[in-house]
């Protein structure tokens, strides 16, 4: 399993819940945008469409948080996980990517890079998407970053 102890003390809620979609992915570009259509699947079948403001949310966050599992926490031979969770009565989805290197710890949502990088902002845009997020160490090895999007406001990604 993907849980843990958050860093901020608080455990996943518990409420509605949906029988969560889990599946491990190679570590490799192609795995983090396989992470991504297959999120973008799981959250129709939970009655969100892939246009819905929601479903673009979470496809965005499942995808920079897969791209870094990726690049920032890839460990040769190791895949990364990932888990999606909806809780209806809180009206949350819990998006969980989990890889092997417990070492890299997320920085806080601050472009390394701004404004004239190439990189930097993944953080920033898990932070404006998600009501929050974090990340919590797995044992034996590897951490979790986990990100928790809202099902209920509209984020206006489809108005921009």
């Amino acid at each position: 399993m993907l849980t843990g102890t958050t860093t901020s003390g608080e455990g996943p809620r518990r409420g509605t819940e949906r029988p969560a979609f889990t599946a491990q992915f190679a570590s490799s570009p192609r795995g983090a945008s396989l992470a991504r259509r297959r999120a973008v699947r799981h959250m129709e079948e939970w009655g969100h469409p892939p246009e819905s403001d929601v479903s673009c949310a979470v496809a965005l966050v499942v995808g920079e948080l897969a791209a870094n599992a990726v690049q920032h926490g890839r460990v040769p031979g190791r895949d990364f996980g990932l888990r999606l969770g909806l809780d209806e009565a809180a009206g949350l989805v819990r998006i969980e990517v989990a890889d092997a290197a417990a070492t890299k710890r997320p920085p806080a949502a601050t472009p390394s890079s701004y404004p004239d990088g190439e990189s930097g902002r993944g953080l920033l845009l898990v932070d404006v998407l998600a009501v929050r997020w974090g990340s919590t160490p797995r044992h034996p090895v590897g951490k979790t970053v986990w990100a928790e999007v809202s099902t209920g406001a509209s984020t206006g990604l489809l108005d921009l």
